[in-house]
């Protein structure tokens, strides 16, 4: 990843690579990655994120 910086303005070129960080689910991911998680835990994990994908999907996509 690469974040320019223009106009010696290093406090908007981290503003942008966090935000570009974020939008990657990086640190989500360091924060699950953190602890061992057991294998019961983690499917459950999965389908929860499933889910909100879902829900999110169904409320974007809903025609009234």
């Amino acid at each position: 990843m690469e974040v320019r910086v223009i106009n010696n303005n290093v406090e908007k070129a981290l503003k942008v690579a966090k935000k570009k960080l974020a939008a990657e689910g990086l640190f989500r991911e360091l924060k699950r990655r953190r602890f061992y998680e057991k294998p019961s835990v983690k499917k459950k994990g999965k389908e929860r994120e499933a889910a909100r994908r879902r829900q999110k999907w169904l409320s974007k996509n809903r025609m009234f």
